[in-house]
């Protein structure tokens, strides 16, 4: 599975009346399917990644390796888990939104709690194709490390690297 940072695209529930902030929370084990679901949505919406691995093989990495090996974080809506952000040490490995949730503060909110987790910064890496990710995280004070040729992810596609210091 790819270790990136990647906001993506919009799909359905959870949108929020305007200005209603998400919960956000720490995730537990029991939060598995519901971080899955919204991974596998956003993911969904990202129409140039290559599908290397099936749902069922990816809500067993979400269970087995995300939630046990990261700080993992989830914003809710109406109980509903909407977005995600998982940390390993300094790095900012995911950040993703359910599509319907996007563009509307949740990203935000959780990117925030996560910078509050990491006073001393963040870095993250995100797919060069990820446009509005790419805006989303430079809005947030983050600045452009290094471009790669994407041989470090599984994807094997082009990424790049943000940084965010104090």
């Amino acid at each position: 599975m790819s270790a990136g940072a990647h906001a993506a695209r919009p799909s359905r529930g959870g949108r929020s009346a305007p200005g209603t902030p998400p919960l956000i929370r720490r995730a537990g084990i029991g939060d598995a399917e519901g971080v899955a679901e919204v991974f596998l949505a956003a993911r969904a919406g990202m129409t140039y990644l290559p599908r290397l691995h099936g749902d069922e093989e990816t809500r067993a990495w979400i269970a087995g390796v995300v939630l046990p090996s990261s700080q993992v974080w989830v914003a809710e809506l109406r109980g509903r888990i909407v977005g995600f952000a998982a940390l390993r040490g300094q790095w900012l490995d995911h950040l993703y939104l359910s599509p319907a949730a996007q563009n509307g503060g949740v990203g935000s909110a959780l990117l925030d709690h996560v910078k509050k987790a990491r006073p001393r910064g963040l870095d993250l890496r995100v797919f060069q194709r990820n446009t509005g990710a790419r805006r989303f995280y430079e809005r947030h004070g983050f600045t452009l490390v290094a471009e790669d040729d994407g041989s470090g992810n599984e994807e094997n596609l082009p990424d790049a690297h943000y940084r965010l210091r104090p």
